[in-house]
């Protein structure tokens, strides 16, 4: 069996943790056993490695997501990257293809797609491990798991089920997110929540693939990705199937996708620097800035602050967020060696852009080596011990130590111990652009490019 995980999607329902740059499932605010925090994606990759091996495990994300996955799993993780988000059924049918023209993987191999986000017990990774037996005995097109449902849900799809077997469910029809009223029906009909979570003989996918005229091969696919229809993989591949089974799951599951479901999971009432008075009952405050919030006498709420911005909500009108929040560069961001935060930025009339950046590179990390054709960048090295290379020519540096780069200039740097840089990058916009990244392991960077010490 091989295993896609689906990493995607925009950070608006829990902003301002999260953004563009950082959804979700890569806010770290789950407790582990060790009292420790983990984001959503480190929880399911440690659930599901119990079962699975790594080199079965595939994430398919977009370009903006590589940097914080690595970040987050490591740089030893399979990723597929989408050239441009295209909704799940593109992003499946790249992955799909991956395996199939470049890993060369059997037809017959079982392939199982599932988001990188649910909130399950280890359990549940054991009954997908039972999706492969199910597509066996039943010769269905697609097997799923289905989630015996709690209450009468308007934000889910249902499964309805035709008649049972000792192991599985035959499907009759799919409905989406139905009002209350028919969710009450549906529970009558025993149907079933969809938990995204698909399986497939993967040369069902690669018949499907070929016959909406779409390539196979993965390198041809890429070259038409930006093409391609958004259409989610329920409506370009489920609707369309005949045969399928279902394996119901009893137990817990829940989609964390808003800020009253999240603080559920969160055992801590306060994460980041403050104080909750008694008097603030079911209040919950995740602060990741370095100033002390105090609340006194707030209930049933959520106030979240970062470099995105504030939240204060109470827990029932928290889904709302969405529709008021506009799109913006993220201020926070979390890469494979560290972490980048915005601080200030200006624009003057004549075009001149100047960005204050806090840059944290942790210990036996380092940025690519690179240049940059349109702006000059001035680093102050407040904490840490490093070497940083110049073109070509590498030194030590520590606290206290100011690095110019001019434009044009090739630099890198590594963390021996944790660097802390105030870093300020001016040119004449958008002077985040036009990167040349020559390379990014630094033993590679040091063999090839030092030339003096």
């Amino acid at each position: 069996m091989k295993f896609i995980l689906l990493s995607g999607g925009s950070g608006k329902r829990l902003w301002p943790l999260s953004n563009d740059a950082r959804s979700k499932q890569f806010l770290k605010v789950l407790p582990t056993k060790d009292g420790a925090l983990e984001s959503m994606v480190q929880r399911v990759k440690r659930q599901i490695t119990k079962h699975v091996s790594d080199r079965d495990i595939y994430i398919a994300t977009s370009k903006s997501q590589v940097e914080i996955l690595k970040s987050q799993l490591g740089n030893d993780i399979h990723i597929i990257i989408e050239p441009t988000r295209r909704d799940t059924f593109p992003a499946i049918a790249l992955a799909v293809s991956y395996l199939y023209s470049v890993q060369n993987i059997p037809l017959d191999e079982t392939i199982v797609t599932l988001p990188v986000d649910p909130f399950v017990d280890d359990e549940f990774f054991s009954v997908v491990r039972n999706l492969e037996n199910a597509l066996d005995l039943s010769n269905a097109e697609l097997a799923l798991i289905g989630i015996r449902p709690t209450y009468p849900s308007e934000k889910y799809g249902y499964i309805v089920p035709s008649k049972s077997t000792d192991n599985f469910l035959a499907v009759d029809y799919f409905t989406e997110k139905p009002t209350e009223e028919k969710a009450i029906e549906l529970m009558k009909q025993n149907a079933l929540w969809n938990s995204g979570v698909f399986s497939f003989k993967l040369a069902t996918l690669i018949n499907k693939i070929e016959q909406k005229g779409l390539p196979t091969d993965y390198e041809q696919l890429i070259k038409v990705y930006f093409d391609l229809d958004k259409i989610s993989f329920d409506y370009a591949v489920v609707e369309e199937t005949k045969n399928i089974v279902c394996i119901p799951y009893g137990g817990n599951w829940k989609d964390l996708g808003t800020w009253n479901t999240l603080t559920e999971e969160i055992t801590s009432p306060m994460i980041g620097k403050g104080i909750i008075a008694e008097e603030a009952i079911n209040t919950h405050v995740i602060n990741e800035l370095d100033i002390p919030v105090t609340v006194l006498g707030v209930k049933d709420s959520v106030i979240a602050l970062s470099p995105d911005g504030v939240l204060v909500t109470t827990k029932e009108k928290s889904p709302q967020i969405k529709q008021y929040v506009e799109d913006h560069q993220p201020m926070y961001e979390e890469r494979r060696w560290g972490s980048s935060t915005i601080l200030d930025y200006t624009k003057t009339e004549e075009g001149l852009e100047v960005y204050t950046r806090k840059i944290i590179i942790n210990s036996e990390c380092n940025l690519s080596y690179q240049r940059h054709h349109k702006s000059r960048k001035t680093w102050t090295i407040i904490s840490g011990l490093g070497e940083f290379l110049l073109n070509g020519s590498l030194t030590k540096v520590t606290s206290g130590d100011v690095l110019h780069i001019n434009e044009g200039e090739l630099h890198s740097i590594k963390a021996i111990t944790q660097i802390q840089i105030i870093e300020v990058q001016s040119g004449l916009g958008p002077i985040d652009e036009e990167i040349d990244r020559l390379a990014v392991d630094w033993q590679q960077i040091t063999e090839k490019y030092i030339t003096q010490n």
